[in-house]
């Protein structure tokens, strides 16, 4: 059995949680310690039984709380050379007892195998993960992406259940009040997915057979959780597929939601 669960999935703060048996992983730790521990409670579990992070990159929004939550719990870090690079000249790492590189190799963690994927966001050394079960599950998060590559299609085929940004509505985006520095930003190849491009790439991974969806990373600003929904939900419709019958989807909540996927 595998459990699923957006803690946070925001530009504020970003966190999920994985559990399979006894063991159990946090990716990325982007609220403070506090907010994670009582998102974990609010779930029923304890925030001491986490004993492995994994990061995806550097920026504030993923590592917020990993100091203090560390140095709490004791968990042991892993990130992309890279990451470490970026970390390093930060405090974020100084309570980090065991962080280790984590490379296409991959890491086994008690019941689960974690392994990276390289994505394409303004930062040193970005990666998403799979996770695959002991049971045969795997799971995949990619978020803080600006381009679909075939080198994450490709880490995401064959998933079970895939967490995919889907952070803005462009028309939204470019009518906006960002300065227009930051729309470009956006819009690049090293910002962020918008809800089309989701939409298009869950219709891809669809007929590879996955058919668990959670819509992350969504912008306040810039987009509105029905509408991210409703284009991926459109896009999937025009494959044929109906939802409740062929997948099931959801928009992760910038805050938690004890309603977890069970795998």
């Amino acid at each position: 059995m595998a459990k699923f669960c957006p803690l946070f999935s925001s530009s504020t703060g970003n966190s999920i949680y994985i559990g399979g048996g006894e063991d159990s992983i946090l990716i990325d730790a982007g609220m403070t310690a506090k907010q994670i521990e009582q998102s974990l409670f609010g779930i029923g579990v304890d925030a001491d039984s986490i004993r492995n992070i994994f990061i995806t990159h550097e920026h504030n929004d993923h590592v917020k709380g990993l100091k203090v939550f560390t140095k709490k719990h004791k968990a042991r870090v892993f990130m992309t050379a890279g990451t470490y690079e970026a970390l390093a000249k930060t405090d974020a790492l100084d309570n980090v007892s065991e962080c280790k590189i984590i490379t296409d190799d991959g890491a086994d963690v008690g019941c689960m195998f974690i392994k990276p994927f390289a994505i394409s966001h303004d930062c040193i050394e970005p990666c998403g993960y799979t996770v695959e079960m002991s049971n045969g599950r795997k799971l995949s998060v990619a978020t803080d992406l600006g381009i679909m590559t075939d080198t994450v299609l490709d880490a995401l085929k064959g998933s079970d259940l895939v967490m995919l940004e889907s952070n803005h509505d462009v028309n939204m985006l470019q009518c906006g009040g960002y300065p227009y520095i930051l729309k470009r930003r956006i819009l690049g190849v090293k910002g962020h997915l918008s809800n089309d491009a989701c939409a298009e790439t869950l219709a891809k991974l669809l007929e590879t057979g996955t058919t668990r969806f959670f819509l992350g990373h969504l912008s306040r600003e810039n987009n509105l959780p029905t509408l991210a929904y409703q284009t991926s939900v459109c896009a999937l419709s025009m494959v044929g597929a109906q939802e409740g019958d062929d997948y099931y989807i959801r928009v992760a909540k910038p805050v938690w939601d004890e309603r977890a996927l069970i795998l």
